[in-house]
């Protein structure tokens, strides 16, 4: 009986242990193709916002083509919402430097175009 016992037991370990190494063998394929997955999709990402970027690009340009100072306005705006962020921010500047272009318009000279709607 003992040895029947001793038998079954080693036909248990020996599937075990198959199941096992056949179980690292599909979770590392596994693995493999995740990163396969992974990559691929980040290489699309990266065309799709290439192309993106490029068609930015090209609008802004025309943009900038169409009214140069709209658009130096627009940028000037796009840089006061980013700088005035937090209001425990301090920054140190000319009041009269190139950053606070827009805030001091002067009386004798039109103020910046707007765009027709």
């Amino acid at each position: 009986y003992q040895r029947m016992e001793s038998e079954r037991r080693r036909v248990a370990n020996e599937l075990r242990s198959l199941g096992g190494a056949e179980s690292e063998k599909i979770r590392a394929d596994a693995d493999r193709q995740r990163q396969v997955i992974l990559a691929d999709a980040y290489r699309d990402a990266q065309k799709i916002k290439g192309a993106g970027d490029g068609k930015a690009t090209a609008i802004y340009a025309q943009a900038y083509g169409q009214n140069p100072e709209f658009y130096s306005f627009y940028r000037s705006l796009e840089a006061y919402k980013s700088s005035f962020r937090n209001k425990s921010d301090v920054m140190v500047l000319e009041p009269s430097g190139e950053f606070f272009r827009y805030f001091k318009q002067d009386k004798s000279s039109p103020a910046p175009r707007t765009p027709a709607k």
